[in-house]
C-alpha cells in the first residue's frame, strides 16, 4: 500500500509526494509538527500538515531569505530573525565573517528542538556558533523591547495564520521599523504570487505605511511552495536593492553557497507584470540599464 502526502494550495489544487516514513509526529503548545521522509524532497518539516522545509529544496529559500539583504547592507553585524526555528537563515546569515550576533527568536521551542534532531544540516549554527543566540519568545513582544538595535530582521514566518498571523500587520512592521537602526532593512516571506496576491499588496501598503523608504518583493523557485515560485519583501530605510549594491559584500556565493550570486539578485527583483498591476504602484526597481 502507498503512503502520499496531499496538501491542498486552494480547494482545486494539492502538492503530493510519496512517502517514505514518517520520522515524527506529536504537538506543541502552538500547532502539530511532524517529519516525513519522502522519495522525491527527502526529509520535510510540516506545521500543521503545510510544507515549511524539504531537503531538496530549502537552501534557495534560505540563501533567498538571508542574502540580498546581507550583501545590501554595507555593515550588517547585528541581526534578528523572528521564526525560523529550523535554523536555515540563521546558518546563512552565520556565512558572513563581519557578523557579530544573530538572536533567533522562535515561538515554539520544539521546533528548534525537531529541527536539530533531524535537519541537522539545516539547524548546523543552532548551538555550536557563538555569535548565535536563541530566545524563546513571542516574535512581536521581543521586537517592541529592542529599539535603534539591529541592522537587519529577517521574518522568516510560517504562512499568516495562528501564531504567525501577527507578524503580517502593521503594528508588527512599525514595530520592526522602529527596533532597525538608521540605516536597517527588514525582510520578510510574503508568500506566492500564484496564490496571495491580496496579501502581498496588503503587505507592501502596511510598510510604507510605517516609513520605509524602499519597499520591493523579490522571486526565487521554490518548488515545494505553492505555485513553486515564492516571493520575499525587502524594506529599507536607505538603500534600493538594486541600484545600492555595487559588487556583492561579504563574498557570501563564494562559500558553497549553490542558488544565490550577483546575476540572481538583480534578477529576482525583476516584477511580473500581472504581480505589479495587482498589488499597485511603480515598484519595480530594475532600470533599463540594469535590466
Amino acid at each position: 500500500m502507498e503512503l502520499w502526502y496531499k496538501e491542498y494550495h486552494t480547494p482545486g489544487v494539492a502538492f503530493c509526494l510519496k512517502v517514505k516514513e514518517t520520522l515524527f509526529s506529536g504537538r506543541s503548545s502552538y500547532q502539530d509538527i511532524q517529519v516525513i521522509d519522502t522519495w522525491e524532497f527527502g526529509r520535510i518539516l510540516l506545521l500543521d500538515g503545510l510544507v515549511m522545509i524539504s531537503q531538496r529544496d530549502e537552501f534557495i529559500y534560505h540563501e533567498m531569505m538571508a542574502h540580498p539583504a546581507m550583501c545590501l547592507h554595507p555593515t550588517a553585524n547585528r541581526c534578528l530573525v523572528i521564526g525560523g526555528g529550523d535554523g536555515g537563515t540563521v546558518r546563512e546569515i552565520t556565512r558572513h565573517d563581519r557578523l557579530s550576533s544573530v538572536t533567533l527568536c522562535e515561538i515554539d521551542s520544539q521546533v528548534i528542538e525537531i529541527s536539530k534532531r533531524f535537519f541537522p544540516e539545516v539547524a548546523s549554527a543552532l548551538g555550536h556558533d557563538p555569535r548565535v543566540e536563541i530566545v524563546v519568545d513571542d516574535g512581536v513582544r521581543y521586537v517592541d523591547q529592542h529599539r535603534d538595535t539591529f541592522d537587519c530582521i529577517f521574518v522568516d514566518s510560517t504562512d499568516p495564520v495562528g501564531p504567525a498571523e501577527a507578524l503580517f500587520q502593521e503594528d508588527f512592521f512599525r514595530k520592526c521599523h522602529a527596533a532597525l537602526k538608521a540605516d536597517g532593512i527588514l525582510v520578510a516571506q510574503s508568500e506566492s504570487p500564484t496564490y496571495h496576491l491580496d496579501l502581498m499588496g496588503r503587505v507592501r501598503r502596511a510598510l510604507l505605511s510605517t516609513g520605509f523608504t524602499h519597499v520591493y518583493f523579490y522571486f526565487a523557485p521554490v518548488p515545494s511552495y505553492p505555485g513553486s515560485v515564492w516571493s520575499w519583501v525587502m524594506a529599507s530605510k536607505r538603500y534600493h536593492p538594486t541600484r545600492d549594491l555595487g559588487t556583492l559584500r561579504g563574498h557570501a556565493w563564494s562559500k558553497d553557497l549553490r542558488y544565490y550570486n550577483l546575476k540572481i539578485h538583480k534578477a529576482s527583483f525583476a516584477m511580473p507584470e500581472y504581480v505589479r498591476q495587482a498589488i499597485a504602484g511603480p515598484i519595480d526597481c530594475t532600470t533599463r540599464d540594469e535590466t
